[in-house]
């Protein structure tokens, strides 16, 4: 069901937008609403979003859509005055190269997405650091590997203006705040930081909120993923609409505008509804914008 301008903004309290665009720089990953840029530009417009991470766009990921599609993009958003504000990667999502020819598939896919941040005049790529065998077992040797590669991939993103934002990701090497403590305190470069998800730490067992956040530095912490989760008294974890669940936003938001930050809060919606994706965005992004009023 498409609601109305209207109807759209009287879901938000009264004085809310100048609220959110006075105190944080809040993002929507696009795609959560639908693949076309387009639609998500004038759902975005009836929240005053002007900002929007880039993972998938018609139907494909960004890094493989022709470049020309990402001038276009860019021009879709350049004409509703929005912004990229983080293009989303599956940079180093993968396991550990196994040989050289995987490893060139990496530099090569991390070229791709400079060359498209850099279109869409963009310098943060969300990117990972390897997932983690299935059987739970790394080896002592894969850590010493990992901190190698994120080093020369930060060097190669340094040399062109790029600054790399490491998500922590269930079944990765780094998926809680306590692992992506350990692989900044090894990879010292300051073109190298974070996408900080508190909610994928919770999905993998840490409280994230406070204890995770506060083993990190936030002046690495380069971008922020922010929805809502609830453990189930059967043990099982799911997503929820922003407000309906156990996710201190308003606490995470806080202290991250305490401690000077002034990157994105992305809303990376998750939570899925029976009226389609564009809705659970919806309700998801109005329970966000109410967290933000308290701010």
């Amino acid at each position: 069901m498409k609601l109305t301008r209207r109807e759209l903004l009287a879901l938000i309290p009264f004085g809310l937008h100048a609220a959110t665009l006075s105190q944080v720089r809040l993002a929507v990953i696009s795609d959560e609403i639908d693949e076309d840029l387009a639609k998500d530009i004038e759902f975005l417009r009836d929240f005053g979003v002007k900002n929007v991470e880039i993972r998938s766009i018609w139907g494909a990921y960004n890094t493989s859509q022709p470049l020309e599609k990402i001038r276009e993009a860019r021009k879709l958003l350049d004409a509703a005055g929005m912004r990229t504000s983080v293009l989303a990667t599956a940079f180093f999502r993968g396991p550990l190269p196994p040989d050289a020819v995987a490893l060139q598939k990496e530099w090569t896919l991390l070229n791709e997405a400079m060359d498209r941040a850099e279109i869409l005049g963009v310098d943060t790529l969300r990117t990972f650091a390897f997932m983690a065998p299935k059987d739970g077992k790394p080896k002592d040797t894969d850590y010493g590997r990992i901190h190698e590669l994120l080093r020369e991939a930060a060097s190669r993103a340094k040399a062109r203006k790029i600054r790399l934002a490491i998500e922590n990701l269930a079944g990765s090497y780094v998926a809680a705040g306590a692992d992506s403590a350990k692989i900044l305190k090894a990879v010292q470069n300051d073109s190298l930081g974070l996408t900080w998800d508190p909610n994928n730490a919770a999905q993998v067992g840490e409280k994230p909120f406070p204890d995770g956040y506060n083993l990190l530095d936030p002046a690495r912490i380069f971008n922020v993923h922010l929805r809502d989760y609830r453990r189930l008294p059967d043990g099982k974890f799911e997503w929820t609409a922003v407000g309906d669940g156990e996710a201190d936003n308003l606490g995470q938001i806080r202290a991250l505008l305490k401690a000077n930050y002034k990157g994105p809060f992305t809303l990376e919606t998750h939570y899925r509804s029976p009226q389609g994706k564009a809705f659970a965005t919806k309700t998801s992004l109005t329970g966000l914008l109410k967290v933000i009023e308290k701010v």
